[in-house]
């Protein structure tokens, strides 16, 4: 009789568990990264985990703002922002803001590989400066130090990744254009204005800024030209609206007074039209009965009953 043939793989080893995961390791020597089971192991967001393992294989200087973390990650800005926050929360994660020489505020972020850890020392040897002070110097170092042949490890230093955006205390053109839509409201339809800061009355969800009613200004003055009441202009736009605003009020109101409406034709008669005018009130010197008359002393029977007597 022919021996009996498996497909099964050979046994395991005698230490192997039954059940869960089986680790098969490979050693590496080259492009790794040291991340303690305590970050990645932390209950919570997946997505959490995850850009804080991005960020731990990342060099040195790279870019990681919510735009470029978007630009690799499928998630969208509200996922990354809310795994930022829970890694600054938690202490992995410190972003600072700085005045350069020129000026210029930049944020700077800080990785730690353990909450509340402290920079190792620099490539050169000597101890780092305090935190205050610690940018300034670090961004001197790297340019005027030569290139080492050791590298930090990076369970030792936490990546420094520049977020690079300038910011202004408020840009000119912000400024400028905040001016233009307080002249422009300035200069609309009073009753225009007053009909877009009123519809928070009718519901309170339709508080408008001063951008958004200088937007819908020109519209609702179309409208009032057209020949509509503030009051029905209110009506079309508070009436039958979503429960949940998924977008801005704005939007919804703006689409809502997009199609100017057709103006009132004219009635053609004029508003006081000429009335007669009232004749004197006579008494008839033939019959004594009275009558009107412009000028006639007889009424119009003894008119035709006594007529004048022919001339001649």
């Amino acid at each position: 009789m022919a021996d009996s043939q498996s497909n099964a793989r050979p046994r395991a080893d005698a230490g192997a568990p039954t059940s869960g995961v089986i680790h098969v390791r490979t050693r590496l020597t080259a492009d790794f990264t040291v991340i303690s089971n305590a970050l990645v192991q932390r209950r919570g967001s997946a997505v959490t985990i995850g850009v804080a393992a991005y960020i731990s294989s990342l060099p040195t200087g790279t870019c990681v703002s919510i735009a470029a973390l978007c630009e690799h990650f499928d998630e969208g800005e509200i996922l990354i922002s809310r795994a930022l926050r829970e890694l600054e929360a938690a202490g992995y994660l410190e972003r600072r803001r700085e005045r350069t020489p020129t000026g210029q505020v930049r944020t700077r972020t800080y990785f730690y590989n353990v909450p509340g850890g402290e920079p190792g020392p620099a490539p050169d040897g000597p101890p780092r400066p305090p935190k205050p002070r610690r940018l300034r110097k670090q961004t001197a170092a790297a340019t005027s130090a030569p290139a080492s042949g050791t590298a930090r490890n990076m369970e030792e230093t936490p990546v420094q990744a520049e977020g690079e955006t300038e910011e202004a205390a408020e840009p000119q053109a912000e400024a400028e254009a905040r001016a233009e839509e307080r002249v422009a409201l300035a200069e609309a339809d009073p009753r225009a204005v007053a009909v877009l800061a009123g519809l928070r009355r009718v519901d309170p969800r339709l508080v408008l800024s001063e951008r958004e009613a200088a937007r819908l200004v020109p519209a609702v003055t179309r409208w009032l030209g057209a020949g509509l009441l503030p009051t029905q202009i209110t009506d079309h736009l508070t009436t039958r609206l979503p429960a949940d605003l998924l977008v801005p009020p704005v939007g919804i109101l703006a689409y809502r007074l997009k199609e100017t409406p057709l103006t009132a034709p004219e009635t053609g008669s004029p508003v006081n039209p000429e009335r007669p005018p009232v004749l004197i009130m006579r008494n008839c010197d033939g019959c004594d009965r009275g009558f009107r008359s412009a000028g006639h002393s007889h009424c119009r029977d003894c008119r035709t009953r006594h007529p004048l007597p022919a001339t001649g």
